[in-house]
């Protein structure tokens, strides 16, 4: 039986051994879509604040996306939601591949998870079944070992999203793995690997044989066949050299973090390790996502020195500038192998840089001594010392137990001096984009829904250059701290709520398509006869809720802020020389056009405005 864009969810109590199988209600995915955007509202309806994120009834929620699993360009997401165990608010970790389409196709929307199994299980979700299994035999493996042997005992053809040692020592910088070293992907931020670790849920097996039908499968079949055409044209550059083809005009645009975001100008490293080079060098072949049409994964092979050997999933932009640029590393091949090492563990390579970059400053400052590390040179440039301290992170073992926690909690603990520059908003490491270079992603860090996340706004393409006709044209000023960059801020956030909930892969946004484009693909899909318009007012009430839920988790205006090293510090050489935003005069511009109170709460007149009562 074909699925219905609404579908079914299955509800799985690993305590108790229970399934319980659901139809979605229609009316639901009007307001809410799939994806993230149906697993907030459903984490909301049964939010307990008190809660913890690591109790065992604290529910991992895991959705495909409305068009996830038709061939819409790049439907391959599915959003791995909760509670966050590390910064306690609201989390969606997204990721593509394969692995949601399989969900889809196995005949299930979503999932909701509770409970802690007595010993390790994993799931087996095939053609509409759910089955516990158990999973001691891969517990304690790494993410690519797990892939292999549950595809063996399952079906050669399944795709399979798991932890490794990091999420199952509750690693609070533990990300979910999918596709194996032939094809890793990474629901990584916001610790959703501790959060299955913490149910000794070791993995999430799918397959299924299901096929979408649509109402007009000719009709969606052009709408398709034409977006991809537009995207591939505005997508050479990410087909050829993957997002790590941006790292020089990073490093030009005072975008790349340098020496934990202190340094200005890095041209000669960020050559070294761009996409480009990847492409002349290490570059074995391309990997694709579901019905993608750009093609931007990046297959790597070390053939010569002492990381001879190490192939995989190359590293991609984030991992790049937070173990390159961030930590000053650039050997391409020494960052192919913490690359390959962290996918492994299943680390968020974002958070684990960041931790990395803190400790260094740390023990340059003399915070933390030779003695608290047994000796270990992390120093500036240092790729050995990195890959020791990824094991430790993974492990807990010696500092790595401090910064498993990420890096607000290792500055609480190493003090005053030590949260000067530890560099996260509402605990999540900040991803590599500078508010320095682009003032709008600053604003979007410290008003996102699960702390710093560039994902949620992706505002700063603006300042590359990209234009949307009839949406975001025109003069752009990337310095700029005022009302026209709130607009631009809020804008995106609300364009980009939606896109988690679809299915959608954000990098089609910056290959030409906008509101207009995105809301044509959902009515082919579904018959709907949504305008763009209607599409915004989605997204904006995704946002709000997700707002919500956090002021029910203690979240306050008081903690929209950027690290002090944002406001305070300037880059001190290259194109954003001196640049500072002011988040104090955007942050009431951006309330009062959000239709929040002073203190970030949105008003109720706001909400019944978005279609529900305070």
């Amino acid at each position: 039986m074909a699925f219905a864009y609404a579908g079914r969810l299955a509800r799985v109590d690993l305590e108790s051994g229970s399934v319980r199988k659901e139809s979605i209600v229609e009316e639901d995915v009007q307001s809410w879509l799939l994806g993230s955007g149906l697993a907030a509202y459903l984490f909301s309806e049964e939010l307990k604040p008190a809660r913890s994120a690591l109790d065992s009834a604290s529910p991992l929620l895991v959705f495909a996306g409305l068009l996830t699993g038709t061939y819409a360009p790049a439907a391959a997401r599915s959003s791995w939601c909760g509670r966050s165990p590390l910064t306690g608010i609201w989390n969606e970790a997204n990721v593509g591949g394969h692995w949601g389409a399989q969900l889809r196709l196995a005949g299930f929307a979503g999932l909701i998870v509770t409970g802690w199994a007595s010993s390790p299980v994993y799931l087996w979700i095939h053609d509409g079944e759910v089955e516990i299994r158990e999973a001691n035999h891969v517990w304690g493996q790494g993410t690519f070992e797990t892939y292999r042997r549950l595809r063996e005992e399952t079906d050669p053809r399944a795709e399979v999203a798991c932890i490794g040692p990091a999420g199952e020592n509750l690693v609070r910088i533990a990300g979910v793995m999918t596709g194996g070293q032939e094809h890793n992907r990474a629901a990584a931020r916001g610790g959703m690997g501790a959060l299955m670790g913490s149910k000794n849920l070791k993995a999430i097996v799918v397959r299924g044989s299901d096929k979408p039908t649509y109402p007009d499968a000719d009709h969606f079949r052009t709408v398709v066949k034409e977006a991809n055409a537009a995207i591939r044209a505005k997508s050479e550059g990410m087909s050829l050299t993957g997002t790590a083809g941006g790292i020089p005009a990073t490093e030009h645009y005072g975008d790349l973090p340098l020496k934990n975001w202190r340094e200005g100008s890095w041209p000669e490293g960020a050559k070294a390790i761009s996409g480009q080079t990847i492409r002349e060098t290490i570059w074995t072949r391309d990997t694709r996502c579901f019905a993608c049409p750009i093609g931007c994964g990046k297959a790597v092979e070390v053939t010569g020195g002492p990381y001879a050997g190490v192939w995989g999933e190359g590293p991609e932009y984030e991992t790049l500038a937070g173990f390159g640029g961030n930590l000053l590393i650039d050997d391409l091949s020494a960052l192919a192998a913490i690359n390959v090492r962290c996918n492994d563990l299943g680390l968020d390579t974002i958070s684990t840089s960041g931790v990395i970059a803190f400790a260094a400053e740390a023990m340059e400052k003399g915070i933390i001594l030779p003695d608290d590390v047994k000796g270990l040179q992390l120093t500036w440039g240092a790729p050995e010392a990195v890959l020791t301290l990824v094991e430790w992170i993974a492990h807990r073992k010696s500092l790595g137990a401090l910064l498993a926690d990420g890096v607000r909690t290792a500055a609480d603990v190493l003090g005053e001096e030590a949260e000067s520059f530890a560099i996260h908003v509402k605990g999540m490491e900040v991803p590599y984009h500078d508010p320095r270079g682009f003032v709008s992603i600053g604003l979007n860090y410290a008003t996102a829904s699960r702390g710093a996340c560039h994902l949620e706004s992706l505002s700063y393409w603006r300042g590359y250059g990209a234009e949307w006709p009839g949406w975001q044209e025109g003069p752009y000023d990337r310095f700029a701290s005022d009302e026209s960059t709130v607009r631009l801020t809020i804008d995106f956030q609300d364009l980009m709520a939606v896109y988690n909930p679809l299915g959608l892969c954000k990098f089609i946004v910056k290959g030409g398509v906008g509101p207009s484009q995105t809301v044509d693909l959902v009515n082919a899909a579904t018959g709907w006869d949504w305008t763009a318009d209607d599409l915004m007012r989605v997204g904006e009430r995704i946002f709000n809720l997700k707002r919500l839920i956090n002021l029910r988790l203690g979240i306050t205006g008081a903690d929209d802020r950027l690290p002090r090293r944002f406001l305070a510090e300037p880059r001190p050489s290259g194109t954003a020389q001196g640049v500072l935003p002011d988040l104090d005069r955007m942050l009431p511009l951006y309330y009062e056009m959000r239709g929040w109170d002073e203190k970030g709460r949105p008003t109720p007149e706001r909400l019944r405005e978005l279609g529900w009562e305070a």
